[in-house]
């Protein structure tokens, strides 16, 4: 090709440095081995200056679905490598009758593996078009197959790559399920235009907002094409697992629920997600179910109702027994099925987290937002009942109703430590200063499971920081 060409291909080479260059640029030819005979010797064809559908499929095969292959290379053939970057418009490129070029190549390498949103953008328009005819505008339907299509070739790169970091898929839930609600999550943030449809500039302003799909991206190019890059770690889509007894029940969650789940909790909670408690193994007890929770720091609370609707919420503190709301603005509700959405906190009160239990005067039971009686999620203490009241939202996560009725009916119920269990800093001279029952809250916690009261309590002078 011309000056201009080799211009614009140098350009995406210098985003590399020297060793990983020469990978990048290796990658044509190692595309190009698929097609030697059983000789071992290269056949000569007309496209032996291309890489081909066949050769494509030949190496990616092993990871990734027909269909999202044959969007690949279309994405591939409709690279103009005159331009420094890719307009989402004009023409096919003619190389879609006889292959993808070398220059081709290398700006979609660099453009998947290096490349900003502004890039991003025309590749997803081109994989997400369903002819060879490049259009200027696709459905926001379109997007979402592509996405769908993308998010199963992420999931089956993670299995058989082994990056699955002690998950276990076939002991979760409906994957399949999982893919289609992440997909129409992720696609719910795209904005058509006015007359309908999505160009090129909706798409990148969209990716702005949508920072894991530029992630998908280039785990699906790196992985499946083998590009080994020295500064390129494999992108952690899923947290660690931990202590987690596979072989006796089966998860609520299923692996794209939480590569949803995961980037949604802020950056401090990087400890490994552990399983503290659940129905199926543990039994349906609120007590139960209560000391777990007050030991094992930050959890994610998962709820199955009797209609099938799956939800939770997110406590950012160790739960602790007292009738005052907990927690801070770092808490959400969530929903799993029949859609994947969090809901941060408004900002209006400070009704994050709720646990009492064993109490004459206020709610036993658990709770987050809301009010007391209009909670936004609410478990009562005798753990076959809670409600999701939002009259028409959660004052304090601006939530609907999460569950299949207003007053639901408990099937299931898993709670995960997502965080280090909460450290004690108090002095051994404060300590001094306090009931030896503060001092052992595992005690107290279980003192007031079993219904003992505590009269030491009603005689203390209420603490500085004590939240009202």
């Amino acid at each position: 090709m011309g000056n201009a060409e080799s211009a614009v291909v140098q350009k995406r080479l210098d985003r590399f440095c020297p060793e990983d260059r020469l990978e990048v640029e290796g990658i044509f030819l190692r595309l190009q081995s698929a097609a030697k005979g059983p000789s071992g010797a290269k056949e000569e064809t007309p496209t032996s200056k291309t890489v081909t559908l066949e050769m494509l499929q030949s190496s990616m095969g092993c990871l990734v679905s027909d269909t999202m292959i044959k969007k690949v290379y279309q994405c591939m053939c409709s690279i103009d490598s005159g331009l420094a970057a890719h307009t989402g418009s004009g023409k096919a490129s003619t190389s879609a009758v006889s292959g993808v070029y070398r220059e081709q190549l290398i700006i979609f390498l660099a453009d998947m593996l290096r490349g900003t949103a502004e890039e991003h953008a025309p590749l997803i328009m081109a994989m997400s078009q369903c002819g060879a005819e490049t259009i200027k505008l696709v459905s926001c339907e379109q997007v979402t197959e592509f996405l769908q299509d993308l998010i199963s070739a992420v999931v089956q790169i993670l299995v058989k790559r082994g990056h699955l970091d002690g998950w276990k898929p076939e002991k979760m839930g409906d994957c399949s399920l999982g893919v289609k609600l992440l997909a129409e999550q992720i696609c719910s943030e795209l904005k058509p235009l006015d007359q309908g449809g999505c160009d090129v500039s909706c798409l990148e302003h969209w990716l702005c907002k949508v920072s894991q799909v530029s992630l998908y991206l280039e785990m699906l190019v790196a992985e499946s094409l083998n590009v080994y890059l020295s500064a390129r770690p494999v992108p952690t889509l899923l947290p660690p697992c931990r202590e987690t007894p596979w072989e006796e029940f089966k998860c609520l969650l299923d692996l794209p629920t939480v590569m949803f789940l995961a980037p949604q909790l802020p950056d401090i909670y990087s400890a490994p997600w552990r399983l503290v408690y659940c129905t199926q193994l543990h039994g349906e007890s609120f007590a139960r179910m209560v000391s777990s929770l007050i030991k094992c720091g930050p959890t994610i609370l998962l709820i199955k109702d009797s209609k099938g609707y799956v939800f939770g919420g997110f406590a950012s503190h160790t739960w602790e027994i007292r009738p005052q709301f907990q927690g801070d603005s770092r808490c959400f509700l969530f929903t799993v099925f029949p859609k994947l959405t969090v809901y941060t906190a408004t900002g209006y009160n400070q009704h994050f987290m709720y646990l009492n239990h064993n109490q004459q005067t206020m709610p036993n039971g658990l709770g987050m937002g809301g009010q007391h009686g209009y909670f936004g999620l609410w478990l009562d203490s005798d753990f076959g009942h809670g409600h999701s009241r939002a009259r028409p939202k959660c004052t304090t996560y601006a939530s609907p109703q999460l569950s299949g009725e207003e007053d639901f009916i408990l099937d299931s119920v898993e709670v995960w430590a997502v965080g280090k269990p909460q450290q004690s800093d108090e002095s051994e001279e404060g300590v001094g200063k306090k009931s030896i029952l503060d001092v052992n809250l595992e005690t107290q916690t279980m003192m007031e499971i079993a219904g003992k009261t505590l009269h030491s309590r009603g005689f203390r002078a209420p603490e500085e920081d004590q939240e009202h």
